[in-house]
């Protein structure tokens, strides 16, 4: 029987009062509603009375993990699968102590992405949704309609293979089944252009890059004490112009240094305010992590990352 959103809600409420009060942690992160329907917004909670704060559902796309780095305090995190694949690099890492954080699991089946939803709205606006029998019923000024649920997902949600938290201390909810498999035909595709191609259409993509950094900020696993992006000595990347070509190298080597970290949670996609598809590089180099090393990020704590362990050659060097 699928466990609804709200008997979820409900157990993470009681789950996070109960640690307050027994002293076990001194912060719980989650998730309340936001004031727009879809919406909820990361929660920090402190007070057992505050526990009812908390609330779960299919608008709880962020990565949470991104909020666990070096805090001294011992904490829990609701985590869906790929904050729970964070988790196990950030630990991997030697940026979070896992004796100073409980994890609070929670099988995702999906989250919403709300830009497909305002293209099928046509600019129409949102007023109510109700997601039940795997339909999204939605009402606002002129609108009232009904799409599937799986028309809504994020596309990181429908090629994700790791639903489940892979680490958690508590479980809330039957865990779910994978997608199919994942066989990164988005990759191949990009792939088969001509090179002239593919680089026509990164730089196309990248022009309307404004140099936010919002990716980066979003980014779990992006924890340098200074980014190459910021150096001045020496400056890899200029500060005084938007050139497509300084933002081609900013997101190729931010790219190349996820490599091997990376679980294609969608974070960095998610916050790009100009909409720039920045998957395609990501999802590359998850690809090929996986076939050069057989590695996926975020799967056990006792696997090394393969950038981060001797490489052996044919002659037996190191």
């Amino acid at each position: 029987m699928l466990i609804k959103m709200q008997d979820i809600t409900k157990a993470m409420q009681e789950k996070a009062r109960e640690l307050l009060q027994n002293k076990e942690v001194e912060l719980v992160i989650g998730f309340s509603k936001g004031s727009l329907p879809l919406r909820y917004t990361p929660c920090f909670i402190r007070q057992p009375e505050e526990a009812e704060k908390l609330a779960w559902g299919y608008g709880c796309e962020n990565n949470l993990a991104v909020y666990l780095r070096k805090r001294p305090e011992k904490m829990a995190v609701i985590a869906k699968g790929c904050d729970s694949r964070s988790i196990v690099e950030l630990i991997k890492e030697n940026q979070v102590k896992r004796e100073n954080l409980v994890i609070i699991g929670v099988p995702c089946r999906g989250m919403i992405d709300r830009q497909k939803l305002s293209r099928l709205l046509a600019g129409k606006e949102l007023r109510e949704a109700e997601i039940k029998d795997g339909l999204v019923a939605v009402q606002g000024k002129d609108i009232s309609a009904s799409f599937p649920l799986d028309q809504l997902l994020y596309d990181s949600c429908l090629t994700c293979q790791h639903p489940n938290p892979v680490l958690y201390d508590y479980l809330l909810g039957e865990q779910v089944p994978a997608r199919g498999s994942d066989t990164f035909a988005d990759v191949a595709g990009f792939e088969s252009r001509p090179p002239a191609e593919r680089r026509s259409y990164l730089m196309k993509e990248l022009s309307r890059c404004i140099r936010c950094y919002a990716c980066r900020q979003a980014c779990p696993m992006c924890f340098c004490e200074e980014c190459f992006a910021d150096c001045s000595m020496p400056q890899w990347v200029s500060k005084s112009s938007l050139d497509v070509q300084a933002n081609l190298f900013f997101q190729a080597v931010r790219v190349l240094h996820l490599a091997g970290r990376c679980v294609d949670c969608g974070a960095c996609d998610r916050a790009c305010p100009m909409g720039i598809d920045l998957r395609t590089l990501t999802r590359k180099m998850v690809r090929d992590i996986q076939e050069l090393f057989g590695y996926t990020a975020g799967i056990s704590l006792d696997e090394k990352p393969p950038l981060a362990a001797p490489i052996k050659t044919a002659a037996g060097h190191v």
